[in-house]
């Protein structure tokens, strides 16, 4: 559901932010941000610490062109590595196909530091228009992305205030909605599998979500087994034998993503584990490579494409209310119960 609110009209900060922020001339400012010897340390730190404040990013187009943006759409996403974020990118190229908007695309690696240098970096070319995954930033990256003049869309989380606009899922529903869909099966003693929890936010929200759900049945998360790398169907495997080997007793495993899923349900497969009678088993993305498995795992549709072509649409000024910015997009997070949960 699309809800546009008109957005406050915002302009890009200037030099002349910068040197009243820190006191000194714009002149000095210029030469700090240009990497000139010729300013003290106590200056340079002084306009530095200004800029990163406010949020200004200088600008790296030519003079003659300094007052125009390019035809670049920034991309911001965590990761390409887990079949989850390209089919974003997917969405949002098809959207841009025929605008004259050009996306390019920046990975973090689930790093706050790194969302700031890469955002940095991209501001600082003035594209027309920025995509990010998350509604969680550094104060600097979130300074730059207010205070960049053009639209910005958070994509893939609407659980939280958005700087512009976002469009993505509720990943807290999402984990009642597996909540839900694990108590009507009857399973009782549930465990948690996860990878890169402690910067992966929305996966935190889903076992909030999760444990909200579980809770208004009387049940709990029993054990947890987390993983600071990135996923692996090998690492999947590894993580459920783990787990399994600690609490045998375990039912049902819900696991933060669909690739560490697949690698423990080939694990319990292999094992001869009766699924989904004696133990349950769900992931979370819904990605394709699930049609090739023995079994279709259970897991939760996130909308990918959909969520980058409405951001791309945003941008472009394509969406039908006309107002380009100020929008906020919740889609629906769609359970597909596949053959590892048992039917109600």
């Amino acid at each position: 559901m699309t809800q546009p609110r008109q957005p406050e009209p915002r302009r890009p900060l200037t030099l002349r932010d910068v040197s009243e922020a820190c006191g000194v001339s714009e002149m000095t400012v210029s030469r700090v941000l240009r990497n000139r010897e010729d300013v003290s340390p106590a200056t340079r730190e002084k306009v530095l610490a200004a800029a990163r404040t406010l949020g200004y990013v200088p600008n790296k187009i030519a003079g003659g062109l300094a007052s125009q943006r390019v035809n670049l759409v920034a991309v911001i996403v965590p990761s390409l590595s887990n079949m989850v974020f390209p089919e974003v990118l997917a969405g949002i190229s098809a959207a841009l196909e025929d605008t004259g908007l050009q996306p390019v695309f920046g990975v973090t690696n689930y790093s706050a530091e790194k969302e700031e240098n890469v955002l940095y970096e991209m501001l600082s070319w003035r594209p027309s228009g920025a995509i990010i995954a998350g509604l969680e930033h550094t104060d600097a990256a979130r300074a730059m992305l207010e205070n960049a003049g053009i639209p910005i869309v958070e994509i893939m989380d609407s659980d939280g205030e958005p700087i512009d606009s976002v469009v993505g899922i509720s990943h807290r529903a999402a984990g009642r909605q597996m909540a839900e869909a694990i108590a009507a099966a009857g399973y009782k003693r549930i465990g948690f599998l996860g990878t890169k929890m402690a910067d992966d936010h929305r996966a935190k929200k889903r076992l909030q979500g999760l444990t909200e759900g579980l809770a208004e049945h009387g049940l709990e998360v029993v054990d947890t087994e987390l993983y600071s790398g990135g996923s692996a169907l090998k690492k999947g495997r590894e993580m459920t034998e783990a787990m399994l080997a600690r609490s045998p007793n375990i039912d049902f495993l819900y696991y933060s993503n669909d690739m560490i899923g697949a690698g423990g349900l080939l694990y319990c497969l292999e094992k001869g584990y009766d699924i989904p009678g004696k133990l349950g088993m769900a992931g979370f993305n819904g990605v394709e490579f699930l049609d090739g498995l023995p079994m279709r795992l259970a897991t939760i549709d996130a909308c990918r494409r959909e969520i980058g072509e409405m951001a791309a649409n945003i941008i472009a000024g394509k969406d039908t209310s006309g107002v380009i910015g100020g929008h906020r997009v919740e889609l629906t997070p769609r359970l597909e119960t596949g053959d590892t949960i048992r039917k109600a």
